[in-house]
């Protein structure tokens, strides 16, 4: 038991170190960047990042449960990561649907590329930061 939470804190750990970083660089794309205070901005990062941790931590417990495997990293990368960016592609699909369009809890800037209303950085987001995380975290 404590090597599956370990594989799980170390999972969401890389995770979440890349997904601050990208939400941060990713930031003037969104309409609170120039709309509110610092704090409300690091809140933002902060609540952002957290999002993501919990999506990374979702998509491992589902690949892990795709490939029958908690070791799905090494013993089925490839299966385990496609499970792991179709999950972090379709809840970012939808999450960005429902809190631009529907929600209205954040807006985007002009300079925010999309592909059907969807912002493509979140998109791009859950294509590269899984593989990236899937690297890194083979490489510990």
């Amino acid at each position: 038991m404590n090597q599956k939470i370990g594989l799980l804190a170390l999972w969401t750990a890389v995770a979440g170190g890349l997904n601050l970083v990208w939400e941060i660089l990713q930031l003037p794309l969104y309409a609170i960047y120039y709309e509110t205070d610092l704090q409300a901005i690091a809140y933002a990062i902060a609540h952002c990042t957290l999002g993501d941790a919990l999506i990374a931590l979702s998509s491992y417990l589902l690949a892990a449960a795709a490939t029958r495997s908690w070791h799905w990293p090494t013993d089925r990368p490839a299966c385990g990561a496609t499970v792991a960016v179709a999950t972090g592609l379709a809840y970012t699909a939808f999450s960005e649907w429902f809190n631009v369009s529907v929600r209205g809890s954040w807006a985007y800037t002009p300079a925010m590329p999309q592909l059907f209303g969807l912002g493509l950085l979140p998109l791009l987001q859950w294509l590269v930061l899984p593989l990236l995380g899937l690297f890194i975290f083979r490489a510990l």
